[in-house]
């Protein structure tokens, strides 16, 4: 199951190393959730993930598509907020993926701002 948030960028940390293998990135932001208190949720990203938020800079307004991870350890119970993309909110609220390119490469995909326009007077009967 997977959500998404929105708010501002408010801390990136470095990319920390543990073992042999794994790595691990945290980053922190400030919920667009229009409560009464400010919401600050930290996230954290794995292994090749690390760098979704190399592009972003603190203070970015950005939308976070993350997953609920949770584990048990010696009776204790723990969950992450597990980060699997991030996007830059542009100027007019659009998402903005932090890999875009023109629009007329391989692999872009149409939004649904590039939908056609129908014109109403068509002879169809449905």
């Amino acid at each position: 199951m997977s959500f998404e948030i929105t708010g501002t960028l408010v801390k990136k940390y470095e990319t920390e190393t543990k073992g042999e293998s794994f790595r691990v990135r945290d980053f922190v932001i400030k919920a667009n959730d229009g409560g009464q208190y400010d919401n600050f949720v930290k996230f954290q990203t794995t292994q090749d993930r690390t760098s979704i938020i190399d592009d972003m800079n603190e203070g970015d307004e950005i939308k976070v598509h993350f997953d609920l991870r949770g584990r048990q350890w010696q009776d204790k119970y723990f969950t992450n907020l597990n980060a699997w993309r991030v996007e830059a909110m542009t100027a007019n609220s659009a998402p903005a993926t932090t890999s875009a390119s023109s629009n007329n490469g391989p692999g872009n995909f149409p939004s649904a701002n590039d939908e056609p326009v129908l014109e109403a007077d068509d002879d169809l009967p449905f």
